[in-house]
């Protein structure tokens, strides 16, 4: 285990998440998704402006790019192996809203399955050990489950806004109680999975229950 590497990979992980969030605010408040009743009223309320916020965009994916390069000058794992997972994480972080805007077209779901779960724990998996084990994207499902439980609860939420401004995402499309169906589903199935495996490998895998309360 490196400490460095450990920091630098959160810096860099942190930094094009943050920066993938900053393109979903102002690509929505651009397309007149955001509005006085959202939840995000950065730019409606003008805390920043457009300008400014673009800046932090790129600033923040400036900021993961040093982190990478980092990364690369220390970690044992090879350059291109690296970079494939990098970049395919920070081109997802931007396609949700920018570009394309996969969140427009009912696929911002998967997209957030694949890049906050598998890719941030195979990229920060690789950083540390210095090669590939597609196993341990078995322990990122938990994870990602859960991330796309807030994305969808979020979506659940703006269902109405979302339409208005033509976008189609999951929750619209399953409707009301669909979409408090599968909450549940993406919430709590990995709770019964840590108890299933909890219960016939190691009393290690119950410590998540400790959060159960506050789901």
């Amino acid at each position: 285990f490196s400490a460095p590497i450990f920091l630098w990979t959160c810096l860099t992980a942190l930094s094009v998440h943050a920066a993938g969030n900053v393109v979903n605010t102002y690509v929505d408040f651009m397309r007149g998704v955001d509005s006085q009743r959202s939840d995000d009223r950065t730019l409606v309320d003008r805390l920043l402006t457009p300008e400014e916020l673009a800046h932090l965009g790129v600033l923040l994916y400036a900021l993961g790019c040093v982190g990478f390069v980092s990364l690369v000058l220390l970690s044992p794992a090879k350059m291109e192996h690296l970079a494939l997972v990098y970049f395919g994480g920070l081109s997802s972080s931007f396609l949700y809203t920018g570009g394309i805007g996969l969140k427009y077209i009912a696929l911002g779901d998967v997209l957030v399955l694949v890049t906050f779960g598998p890719v941030s724990v195979l990229f920060s998996f690789m950083a540390q050990a210095g090669y590939v084990d597609l196993g341990v994207l078995l322990y990122a499902m938990p994870l990602a489950l859960n991330t796309e439980a807030i994305l969808h609860c979020n979506n659940a939420r703006d269902r109405e806004s979302d339409a208005r401004a033509g976008a189609v995402t999951v929750a619209i499309l399953i409707g009301p109680t669909g979409s408090h169906v599968l909450y549940a589903l993406l919430l709590f199935v990995p709770y019964m999975v840590f108890t299933v495996l909890g219960v016939h490998f190691s009393l290690w895998w119950l410590l998540p229950l400790i959060t159960l309360p506050q789901a």
